[in-house]
């Protein structure tokens, strides 16, 4: 980013109260040609006034010399100016002093009466210089000529310096003014990217926990029960042949419901990506992720569960040897997709832990369809033998997807180990 004002210009570097060494250089010749210029204008007021040459100039000297300092004091540089006007010396140090006046950035009120003071002394200094010249006969003009002459040398000497250093000093200001609105709007503009990379990071980690917890509901538990169904299959294949070809079917049955879940849903996400590719020279950062969270939502809302089919959820684990008993209380109403779809969700991931960590066990589910809200448990027995568990793996992200799901929608949940060794999970929906 660009620096202005003060910093940029003392990165520059320069003696003293100068901000860059070309500065000093300048300030430094001018004071050398008004010092020579005030010594040699020293000679004639030495003689005017009856004291030795010498004295003139030394003093015309230390008084143009004073020019030196016009950045850090012009007030002193113009008073100066000012005081030595009456011995007709400083002609160079006058204009410049008013010009650096005028330019630095003081009160209104300095400037106009340091300048009007100015202009008040160079008035009355050539008006009588004007007069005494006519008074010898140096001059034969009219009377007019006196006040004209005089009010013209002080408005010249005086206006122009001003003047051009309101301008200067204005326009100064005006380009500092907007260097720093530039660094301003920089600083915005790059606050602003960072926070939309910030966004779109977001959105992209939220996309990635909706796809992983939509992928874990559908696969886990048609999974889960395939891997119990092959164990049965495994353990009667030559007792039972029968009994071996229903639990082979079923696997069947299994898989390709898991796979058309899977399709459909990576139908949509594919669909999704195809029109953020054909965007993607106009779509900003952060629409990445939005775009790519809603069509997880919509793969996940399009022909989603609901609750008339938990009854066929409860079948399904019973046929591959859960004990599950289903207690429904209050009036059975439909609720929005989104409701039913969590509540799905939770009594199939509820299901699938027991069938990974309890097999056997038997289960109790119960849904209260309440006034402003539905509840649900899941509470497992413990298994009747140690170890009777199907030894599937688990990655601890059944828990986490079930709390996040009823969390999203202002819900209550609530996990955990039960007294006599089994486990529930209990969870309030909000029914709007």
């Amino acid at each position: 980013m660009t620096a202005t004002g003060e910093e940029h210009v003392t990165a520059r570097g320069g003696p003293w109260w100068w901000a860059r060494r070309r500065s000093a250089v300048f300030d430094v010749s001018l004071a050398v040609v008004s010092a020579l210029e005030c010594g040699l204008e020293g000679i004639p007021f030495a003689r005017d006034a009856g004291v030795p040459v010498a004295v003139g100039v030394v003093f015309g000297v230390l008084a143009g010399s004073v020019l030196v300092v016009r950045r850090r004091w012009p007030i002193a540089v113009v008073l100066v100016s000012i005081a030595i006007t009456p011995a007709e010396m400083g002609f160079l140090m006058g204009v410049v002093g008013l010009y650096t006046l005028a330019a630095a950035e003081l009160p209104r009120r300095i400037v106009a009466s340091l300048a009007g003071m100015s202009l008040v002394g160079t008035l009355i200094v050539t008006f009588v210089k004007t007069r005494q010249d006519m008074s010898r006969g140096n001059l034969d003009i009219g009377d007019w000529f006196v006040p004209f002459a005089a009010v013209t040398m002080s408005l010249g000497f005086t206006a122009p310096p001003v003047l051009l250093g309101l301008y200067v000093g204005a326009r100064r200001r005006l380009m500092e003014s907007l260097r720093e609105r530039a660094d301003s709007l920089e600083r915005e503009l790059q606050l602003l990217a960072e926070r939309a990379e910030e966004r779109a990071e977001w959105a992209r980690n939220e996309e990635r926990t909706r796809i992983a917890r939509e992928m874990h509901d559908v696969v886990a538990h048609r999974v889960s029960l395939m891997v119990v169904h092959a164990a049965a299959l495994q353990a009667v294949a030559r007792k039972d042949p029968e009994k071996a070809v229903r639990n082979a079917a079923l696997v069947g049955d299994m898989g390709r419901q898991a796979l058309t879940e899977l399709r459909e849903m990576l139908g949509v996400l594919r669909s999704g990506g195809d029109v953020r590719r054909e965007r993607a020279a106009s779509v900003p950062l952060a629409a990445v992720g939005v775009a790519a969270a809603a069509a997880a939502s919509r793969a996940a809302d399009d022909e989603g569960p609901c609750l008339a089919e938990i009854e066929e959820l409860l079948g399904q684990s019973a046929a591959a040897g859960m004990v599950v008993a289903l207690s429904v209380e209050g009036d059975v109403r439909s609720y929005a997709p989104v409701v039913e779809q969590t509540a799905f969700r939770v009594v199939q991931e509820a299901l699938t832990n027991v069938h990974k960590h309890a097999a056997g066990a038997k289960t109790y589910v119960r849904l209260a369809h309440r006034v402003s809200e539905i509840a649900l448990q899941v509470e497992n027995e413990p298994p009747e033998e140690a170890g009777a568990s199907a030894r599937l793996p688990s990655g601890g992200n059944g828990l986490v997807g079930m709390k996040e799901r009823v969390s999203a929608l202002g819900g209550v949940f609530v996990s955990g180990p039960t007294d006599v060794g089994g486990f529930r999970v209990s969870a309030v929906i909000p029914a709007s």
